[in-house]
């Protein structure tokens, strides 16, 4: 994480006394182990592409410019490493984050000095706020010219600082593919994140050559994430869950980032206990399984938000206590006693404190913890926590989800569900951010990690086609498609030149409903219905559009068509087809909690308010 930021440092006593120095300081500490020495001599640009190809790189995603063109002229030579060619630097960081995303290894991007690397910090920062692992590639002015406000410099490493795990500058190419693998080894270590690397174009040089050596191992003295939890720790989470009333687990991103699915489905179906996730922990846990209270938070359901609020022992993992899902802080979780498993000690009771703190990786922790469980827990034939299962159905039976279904126009909800049907459940979906994205977190259940794919932490907008992109390259065979509203799609809708140049057979649903659908929601709510600058009263006409650039295109209006459009497209296995649906445009998401409320307080569908509730 960035040098000073709140994740460098922690405070003392966490999970027996886990205690870290500033990243910087491991960093000059770092010594390579069983460096792969040869006699080759290579000059910089070379030893970029050779250290990518020894990290296993699949592809690079990127656009060229002056500052790096040794660099893209020795991968031309080379010819073994995939570039996709991107058209805007900020597509490039998005598309290599979706493809780690989708697969769990590191995305990688490549962009020159200037306004390359600024465009891409939009997707730098999306990467670092959902602890994705990046290693971005950039292009800087000649070191003898850096501070001189020569052509195209920018202060890559001062403007990257604030939203990266760390940052590199390279001033000597002898230090280049020791700080390459430093990348790597940091991006998808602990906690991850993305890690720039400015390379200056004189130190890329083809004309000056040195031996290349690539270390197959990093040991940083300071920077040592932790594995395994506290043992002692582990013994008194499970203490405190055998003694629930009401006990909940709340998964986050972390359980996926962590390859904790397996470890995590296998302890809840053991405890029996009710279990509820964040937006990005969606897919860790079977969406479809009965235990599963769908997700919580500003946009969750009644039951899972209920549950929250009434538990008695909350099991968090691998989640960060957002402002999302917590509410106003001191209406969260008002009778629960806490325990926190995460990988990152800093986040640990950062923004609600807790009672147990767990510091290790959430697939280890939840092994150790599933074994204890099984050797403490009673043996009794009646159901555990029956009384609390009864009062959770009751909450079900709001049906807090439900919608008006009638009348001719199509409703963004039906058109998620019909996605659901027509493709089994078995898509990688990425998504914009808006409406369309809580109808699909709502109404698309996944039953396996990686297969959701969204900007959660800091809510990107056209973030969805360019992750599509990387997804559909790590798995050219599978169904991936795009959901994604108007206002969202159009912020790069030039990456439809990408995908006819690499021929990805991508579907986009838009969800189109002429407006920015969630600010146009807060107006209607919060804003007496002054609909300030959210009607978006100039679209392309958007089937012509994706025909002008070679794919095909579908307007669908009637819900009656929906369906069978819908199979139409996804037929077309070696085509990219953009489906235009209108929908409603007055539709919106409930049940929502408005800001300083807490879970107890969520607005609800018009049509349940005069229900009583549970």
């Amino acid at each position: 994480m960035p040098l000073g930021s709140a994740r460098d440092s922690i405070r003392p006593g966490l999970a027996g006394g886990v205690v870290r120095r500033s990243l910087k300081v491991a960093l000059t500490e770092a010594q390579p182990e069983e460096a792969r020495v040869t006699t080759t001599q290579l000059s910089g640009a070379e030893i970029v592409i050779q250290a990518l190809i020894d990290e296993g790189v699949e592809y690079v995603f990127g656009y060229p410019g002056g500052a790096v063109l040794h660099i893209y002229d020795a991968l031309f030579k080379r010819g073994s490493l995939k570039h996709i060619l991107v058209r805007h630097e900020q597509a490039a960081a998005h598309a290599a984050d979706g493809y780690a995303r989708a697969t769990g290894k590191c995305g990688v991007c490549l962009v020159t000095s200037g306004p390359g690397a600024t465009n891409a910090v939009t997707g730098i920062a999306t990467a670092y706020m959902d602890s994705v692992p990046m290693v971005i590639l950039t292009g800087q002015v000649p070191t003898p010219v850096i501070g001189s406000d020569a052509f195209q410099e920018v202060d890559t490493v001062g403007i990257t600082r604030p939203c990266v795990k760390h940052n590199f500058l390279v001033k000597d190419v002898k230090d280049l593919a020791i700080t390459i693998r430093k990348a790597f080894y940091i991006a998808t270590t602990g906690r991850p994140g993305p890690v720039v690397v400015d390379i200056p174009k004189d130190v890329t040089d083809p004309g000056i050559k040195v031996p290349y050596s690539y270390p197959r191992e990093i040991k940083m003295r300071s920077y040592s994430p932790v594995e395994k939890g506290h043992h002692g720790q582990i013994k008194r989470a499970v203490d405190l869950m055998l003694e629930a009333k009401r006990p909940v687990f709340y998964t986050g991103g972390g359980v996926v980032l962590g390859e904790g699915s397996a470890q995590l489905t296998e302890l809840v179906r053991a405890t029996g206990f009710p279990i509820t996730s964040t937006l990005m922990g969606l897919g860790a846990y079977p969406m479809t399984d009965p235990q599963f209270l769908g997700m919580l938070g500003m946009h969750g359901t009644y039951e899972a938000n209920m549950a929250m609020h009434e538990t008695d022992v909350l099991i968090a993992v691998g989640a960060r206590f957002d402002d999302r899902v917590t509410g106003k802080i001191e209406h969260f979780c008002p009778h629960a006693r806490i325990v926190h498993v995460d990988v990152d000690p800093s986040s640990i009771a950062k923004n609600v404190k807790v009672d147990i703190p767990i510091v290790g990786q959430v697939a280890s922790v939840l092994a150790d913890m599933l074994r204890l469980y099984q050797e403490r827990k009673p043996k009794s034939s009646e159901p555990p926590v029956a009384d609390w299962w009864a009062k959770i159905d009751q909450w079900r039976g709001l049906d807090c989800l439900k919608y008006d279904g009638s009348g001719s126009a199509i409703k963004p909800q039906f058109a998620v569900e019909t996605l659901y049907k027509v493709t089994n459940g078995e898509l990688y979906l990425a998504s914009d951010v808006g409406q369309h994205q809580m109808f699909a977190a709502q109404f698309y259940p996944f039953d396996k990690p990686r297969r959701w794919i969204n900007s959660g932490g800091l809510g990107t907008m056209g973030y969805g086609l360019p992750a599509a992109i990387g997804a559909q390259l790590a798995y050219p065979d599978a169904q991936v498609a795009c959901i994604t509203g108007d206002a969202s799609i159009l912020m790069c809708i030039q990456e439809l030149a990408t995908c006819q140049q690499y021929q990805l057979p991508i579907k986009v649903l838009l969800l189109n409903n002429g407006y920015m659908g969630m600010v146009r929601q807060w107006q209607e709510l919060f804003y007496e219905s002054r609909y300030s600058h959210s009607y978006v009263d100039a679209l392309p006409d958007f089937v012509k559009l994706s025909e002008s650039f070679g794919h095909v295109g579908m307007r669908i209006e009637r819900p009656a068509d929906l369906e069978d459009a819908m199979r139409e497209a996804f037929a077309m296995k070696d085509r990219f087809v953009f489906m235009d649906v209108i929908v409603d445009p007055t539709e919106n998401v409930y049940p929502m909690i408005a800001a300083g409320k807490g879970h107890h307080e969520m607005h609800l569908s018009p049509s349940l308010t005069d229900r009583e509730l549970a």
